[in-house]
């Protein structure tokens, strides 16, 4: 499916153009280029993930011990790839890093990566059908691989088990009968708050999360929506489709059917104290709530508009850019990898769906509840649009975001926040990409 590898020319303008993707200055950096036996790592995990992430690095180094690894964990965000950008185009990068997927049109276009090496990745045990095929297909740009899918994260739904019970919701088997479109969600919650007392659903609408952008993109691609046209140069905004969504949102506001005003951590407390029904968010606080100790469970989101599709994004293994790898470095990069792949059922009890097919389809991986009870959404997952201002923390969820949440708890009316956002995507069509 892809080509080998070949030459990036880096300019003067793409170097400056680095710091305008990220938004920000680039504040630390270290030495590039894979010493024989020294393998640097870049990545963006805090928190539960990043506690994984080095007992998965523990046991590498314990089964490499000729490796000398060095790895660095940096705040999630435009920090972060401010200064993946800077440092891959001022040659001082990392061998191996880790880049959310939808964020892959920012940095593959101007060399910001590498391509990688087909013939090695083999070598290494690396395959295209060890990978869902569309999560393969966002990996590449160009008709060359750029990126190895760790996992994909997509926005679920979580419910309370026992508030579930006592409203009449749980099938025999004691699962979630998913709901008949708008109406019968509208049901649920309503059967939901009767029991609580309090709140049907919970979830966030305030503060500087994206919770907003993740629901929004879930139902708007549910209904068939696109943003922008496929070469994503031209709008694709369908007007009649996002009023449909918006309106939907809130409504169940205006019942008084959700909460109002929370941010995330304010939309965690009140579920995990038991003051709501349904939770939406994305996959990852699963071991909040493990902890809370509360009787919840996690489903793929719902279809209400159509297909029960859900907005995703992945964490990747990228390399960034570097003047020269030998195929030796490149192989021990891809080895690391591969290695982190294979154990990649670690990394799903935090709630990731691994991208590593042997492992998602694994007995381990099976038995892990409630984790794999939503890992048939790794078919249908929906990435953001493949332009270059998308994907994890960009300026298209920011802004996007911050019309999203005052629409859905109803401090802006929907014929307002369809004609701002209509404003901010033209704006962002309009940006060139400082790297092209």
């Amino acid at each position: 499916m892809f080509g080998d590898d070949g030459d990036h020319a880096l300019t003067r303008r793409t170097l400056l153009s680095a710091a305008v993707l990220g938004g920000a200055s680039l504040a630390t950096s270290c030495g590039s280029g894979a010493q024989r036996g020294e393998l640097r790592y870049w990545n963006l995990f805090s928190g539960g993930d990043g506690d994984t992430m080095k007992a998965m690095l523990a046991d590498y180094r314990a089964a490499h011990p000729q490796v000398r690894l060095h790895d660095v964990t940096l705040e999630w965000g435009d920090r972060y790839y401010t200064k993946l950008a800077m440092a891959g185009a001022a040659e001082r990068a990392p061998d191996v890093a880790v880049l959310h997927l939808g964020r892959l049109p920012a940095f593959a276009p101007g060399g910001l990566i590498d391509p990688l090496r087909p013939d090695l990745l083999r070598r290494a045990g690396i395959r295209a059908e060890h990978f869902p095929e569309s999560l393969w297909r966002r990996s590449g740009h160009d008709g060359r691989p750029y990126a190895i899918p760790l996992d994909t994260h997509p926005f679920v739904q979580y419910f309370n088990v026992e508030v579930c019970r006592e409203a009449g919701l749980l099938a025999p088997d004691g699962t979630l009968e998913p709901p008949r479109g708008p109406e019968g969600l509208r049901e649920q919650l309503r059967a939901a708050k009767r029991v609580t007392g309090s709140h049907g659903l919970l979830l966030e609408t305030a503060g500087d999360g994206v919770v907003p952008w993740r629901l929004f993109w879930t139902l708007y691609r549910q209904a068939g929506g696109q943003l922008f046209t496929p070469d994503g140069k031209r709008s694709a905004f369908d007007e009649g489709k996002v009023r449909t969504v918006l309106e939907f949102l809130q409504s169940l506001h205006a019942e008084g059917l959700t909460s109002t005003g929370l941010d995330a951590d304010g939309a965690i407390a009140l579920f995990s104290s038991e003051r709501g029904g349904f939770f939406w968010q994305g996959e990852w606080e699963v071991q909040t709530f493990l902890e809370a100790g509360i009787p919840f469970s996690m489903m793929r989101f719902p279809g209400l508009f159509g297909p029960p599709l859900a907005e995703a994004d992945s964490h990747a293994f990228v390399l960034p850019r570097q003047e020269e790898r030998t195929d030796e470095q490149h192989l021990m990069i891809y080895e690391f990898i591969a290695h982190l792949l294979r154990r990649s059922a670690q990394w799903a009890a935090g709630g990731h769906i691994p991208a590593y097919l042997p492992v998602t389809t694994s007995p381990e991986y099976t038995r892990m509840k409630p984790q794999s009870l939503y890992r048939s959404v790794i078919d249908d997952v929906q990435l953001d649009p493949d332009v270059w201002f998308a994907g994890s923390g960009s300026r298209m969820w920011t802004e996007l975001t911050a019309i999203l949440g005052p629409v859905m708890d109803e401090r802006m009316s929907v014929r307002a926040g369809v004609a701002a956002m209509r404003r901010v995507l033209q704006d962002l069509l309009a940006t060139p990409n400082p790297v092209e």
